[in-house]
């Protein structure tokens, strides 16, 4: 969670990067209120760094001309890389991740020469990253508590809320975390089930460290051992589907679907077998895909793309009176 140093010191790369700002602008991209703001300008001067503030409509705040901290320096590749990083960092659900994003883009514009600094910002401008639609989190300490217990091989106690069996308190010795099909899941050892398994964390609440510590095993793949259970635990659902495409596109759609199926050639296109655990997010993927596909099973995922195909149409402000129809 980005606490308030961390805001306060944002702030400060924030004007260091574009001169003046005003109370709303500064408000909007730390995600807090004028009045917080005002309370971080008050921090930053009782740390001694020189800031005017000019009121009227045309106001602001800025720092004292020739006040500078000593920048951090970045290579062209550098700076345009972990510009884009930045740009996928602020999809993955990170709630309270946003003032320290905007921190670090502040910083990366202020080391930059003119001609890089604008091709950067037209990576915000014109590049987009889309990601799968994410459930409410029920904790947004979740992922920044389970990675300091992984780094520190530290025990954490948990609530975890499942649709099968309710909410269950948890110990789990946390190994690693995992981005995958929109999501985040930690992949450990659960102490009540005596075995290695997975957790959703938009499942988890009530997270907090204990003393407990633990050894991870040698060469653990978290990825991978997720994508396994993905196939074998929990209410997944067979999917079967021709994709009416060559080796080469659906290789693609392998890498940024995370699917762990194969291929198998077949009259038409190629033949894909696996599993999902959400028809809703799986029909969000076929959605955007660049060729046409054909479902064979199960008739939940047919509904459900059959839902999200009726829910674009209304997004064109027409009301879909013959709602669209799947074999």
């Amino acid at each position: 969670m980005a606490g308030p140093t961390t805001r306060v010191l944002a702030v400060l790369e924030l004007l260091q990067a574009n001169g003046q700002m005003d109370g709303a602008d500064l408000a909007e991209r730390l995600g807090v209120d004028r009045r917080t703001i005002r309370r971080y300008i008050t921090a930053l001067e009782d740390m001694g760094v020189p800031i005017v503030t000019e009121q009227g409509r045309y106001g602001g705040y800025r720092l004292v001309a020739g006040f500078k901290l000593p920048p951090m320096m970045f290579t062209d590749e550098e700076a345009f890389a972990v510009s884009l990083g930045l740009l996928a960092a602020s999809q993955l659900g990170l709630t309270n991740a946003a003032p320290a994003i905007a921190s670090v883009q502040a910083k990366l514009e202020r080391v930059m020469p003119a001609n890089l600094k604008r091709q950067v910002r037209s990576i915000s401008e014109t590049t987009q990253v889309f990601l799968p639609r994410r459930e409410p989190s029920r904790d947004d300490r979740a992922h920044e508590t389970l990675t300091k217990a992984t780094e520190a091989a530290r025990s954490v106690g948990l609530t975890y809320h499942s649709p099968q069996y309710g909410s269950i308190k948890r110990q789990v010795d946390p190994y690693g975390l995992v981005f995958q099909q929109g999501r985040w899941y930690a992949v450990g050892f659960c102490h009540l089930r005596g075995a290695m398994r997975s957790f959703r964390l938009d499942r988890i609440s009530g997270i907090h460290l204990l003393a407990d510590t633990f050894i991870r095993p040698t060469h653990f793949d978290a990825a991978e051992f997720l994508s396994e259970s993905l196939m074998s635990w929990g209410p997944t659902h067979e999917v079967s589907l021709v994709l009416h495409t060559d080796h080469d596109s659906a290789a693609y759609f392998e890498n940024q679907f995370f699917c762990t199926g194969k291929f198998e050639q077949v009259e038409g296109g190629l033949l894909l077998n696996t599993r999902t655990d959400s028809f809703e997010w799986f029909a969000y993927w076929l959605a955007q895909l660049p060729f046409r596909f054909t479902i064979l099973k199960p008739d939940g995922l047919k509904e459900a793309l059959r839902e999200h195909a009726n829910q674009l149409i209304a997004s064109c402000g027409h009301s879909s009176s013959q709602p669209i129809d799947m074999p």
